[in-house]
């Protein structure tokens, strides 16, 4: 059986640890996608992505720092998960890094449009449809990544840690409904967007992952202040 005093200390610094991640994860997310925008939202990327080549290495940058911290949200949390059911915390483990994977393949294609747009520039005489093509195809596996990673993927994944922070009480329960309510939204809008019926860039898409970083925000907040609840795992659960 772990001491009282080494419990409280693992609680303590994978609570913070977790906490952190989060935060970070939403700031690189953000700083990402803006700077990703000059160049996926131009029709003239061909011509303006190795021009701002420099902002998008930086948001690729900041996609690794995401991809970093996702998974160590995954880290830091699957001990607390697993001492309720391991299974669960498999799963959450196991989704979480399919996110990462879908962040990872979308940081690529956006790269390979700076190789894209400066063989475009370079040739002679380019044959502007078939790089037309090659663009239209990379932007798309950029967008379908993050239907399916940020979006489909972190709904699932926030799903099962949510249900087991209600269950267990590791956090408060209104914090763990929250949860589900906001990983709901977030499927449903990964959906809509796969069908094609909300665009991803969209005041409703907006609206319905709003909760999911309010939500991802109040449990950062509150493993740092408070950590987990430690009084509903058996004492040599952590040991």
């Amino acid at each position: 059986m772990a001491p009282i005093n080494t419990l409280t200390y693992i609680n303590r610094r994978n609570a913070v640890a977790t906490g952190i991640c989060f935060i970070l994860a939403a700031v690189t997310s953000i700083a990402g996608k803006l700077l990703y925008a000059p160049v996926l939202a131009n029709p003239e990327y061909l011509t303006i992505s190795i021009v701002q080549a420099n902002g998008v290495i930086l948001g690729a940058v900041f996609e690794l720092m995401l991809a970093v911290t996702a998974i160590g949200t995954g880290l830091f949390m699957y001990p607390f998960l697993r001492a309720v059911n391991e299974s669960l915390g498999l799963g959450y483990v196991f989704f979480r890094a399919l996110e990462v994977v879908f962040i990872l393949i979308g940081l690529v294609s956006v790269l390979a449009l700076i190789s894209l747009s400066k063989a475009f520039i370079g040739a002679s005489q380019p044959d502007i449809g078939h790089f037309e093509s090659v663009g239209a195809t990379l932007r798309g596996i950029h967008g379908w990544t993050f239907i399916l990673g940020p979006n489909f993927m972190l709904g699932v994944n926030t799903i099962l840690y949510s249900y087991v922070f209600l269950v267990s009480r590791l956090l408060p329960k209104p914090i763990a409904l929250l949860g589900l309510t906001a990983a709901a939204l977030i499927l449903a809008v990964s959906l809509l967007e796969l069908f094609g019926i909300v665009q991803q860039v969209s005041a409703m898409g907006f609206l319905l992952a709003f909760p999911i970083f309010l939500y991802e925000m109040t449990v950062a907040v509150w493993l740092i202040r408070r950590g987990f609840n430690l009084s509903c795992l058996q004492p040599n659960v952590l040991s």
